[in-house]
């Protein structure tokens, strides 16, 4: 059925109501926090700070930050990954390209692989979508550990009622 439309100039909004059942969206003007207490600790020197917890479509997105250089963690994606680097640099030890500031990372679906942070680097951080489930892995595939969007919701959970921001603190990231 047409829609009877009006005279508007590109700067006139929507006029029409969202979906009753949309989401809201999130905005976070400051996604590096000048809080320390918003960093979710996942080992020493490794944090993470959340932007979307997608629970309905098991998707997480968020900042990882490392102080420290060395192997991270070896893991693989059933599902696709991607990542931009907002400071220092990164590698996988299956691959021979670094990932360095301003640069953007697909990660397919099936990859299993070592992340390091090189020793010269201080500080990284890389903005993460991380799809489906991680699976913490040795060196021949057999799985030794997992997170998705569910364990991740739980550590900063514990983690902002620990700190004094209270459980609830995430569900502000939570869809």
């Amino acid at each position: 059925m047409p829609v009877e439309t009006q005279e508007a100039d590109a700067r006139t909004p929507y006029q029409l109501p969202f979906p009753k059942d949309a989401q809201e969206e999130i905005v976070i003007p400051k996604a590096i926090p000048e809080d320390e207490r918003i960093w979710v600790p996942q080992a020493e020197n490794i944090a993470f700070r959340p932007l979307c917890l997608n629970r309905s479509q098991g998707y997480w997105m968020n900042l990882l930050r490392v102080r420290k250089s060395g192997v991270l963690s070896r893991h693989r994606h059933p599902q696709a990954v991607h990542g931009y680097v907002i400071k220092g640099r990164w590698h996988y030890l299956e691959h021979d390209w670094m990932a360095e500031e301003g640069g953007y990372v697909f990660e397919a679906p099936g990859e299993t692989h070592t992340l390091v942070v090189p020793e010269d680097v201080d500080e990284m951080i890389t903005l993460f979508q991380v799809n489906g489930v991680m699976l913490y892995v040795d060196p021949w595939g057999k799985t030794q550990g997992f997170e998705d969007v569910f364990t991740k919701i739980d550590m900063c959970r514990a983690h902002y009622e620990k700190v004094g921001l209270g459980a609830d603190f995430v569900d502000q990231f939570i869809r």
